[in-house]
């Protein structure tokens, strides 16, 4: 059935905040998943702040040009989904991709990163970067490796005194 003016009008509306909110949009073609694959998409992606929308291209392309973003999603294949990640930059690109793995029914047409369209092969690199958490926690370790290396070096030098009062102690014995 198709969509009154008062919900494209809804959908024109909600999908402009979520461009200006996002850090990055993936396009996907979603034709060929059944309706409980694509339920359960949408609940990996809503765990990691990712909105997904349905929207035609002609809408999509509004939303982009009112964004000043020039990209056309004419050309993109059938079926036409937009995900867009709130949070990071990563996490639509990693959910997506991975999903894609298991159901070869989903199409990853490209996506938009920090203004500039990016192709399929685009999209995959993005996926194997490391989220921030990950990130984060690979900085704490480097910025702890030679406070604890430190710290081992000087209790390498206890333990050696120990060793050698031990040894004392036993030849005396």
């Amino acid at each position: 059935m198709p969509k009154t003016r008062q919900q494209k009008e809804q959908a024109i509306t909600e999908a402009t905040q979520y461009v200006a909110d996002a850090k990055s949009m993936i396009f996907v073609g979603y034709h060929g998943l059944s309706v409980a694959q694509v339920q359960e998409l949408r609940k990996k992606l809503k765990q990691e702040q990712v909105e997904f929308q349905v929207i035609k291209k002609t809408l999509i392309n509004r939303v982009l040009s009112e964004a000043k973003l020039a990209i056309d999603v004419k050309n993109l294949g059938t079926g036409l989904a937009v995900a867009f990640g709130l949070s990071d930059e990563v996490s639509a690109a990693k959910i997506l991709a991975e999903f894609k793995k298991k159901n070869d029914s989903l199409k990853l047409y490209g996506g938009v990163l920090e203004s500039k369209f990016i192709d399929e092969a685009g999209v995959v690199a993005l996926s194997k970067l490391l989220s921030k958490p990950e990130l984060y926690a690979k900085l704490v370790g480097s910025i702890n490796a030679p406070i604890s290396g430190f710290v081992n070096v000087l209790a390498g030098n206890l333990r050696g005194f120990m060793n050698v009062l031990n040894g004392i102690k036993d030849a005396k014995a």
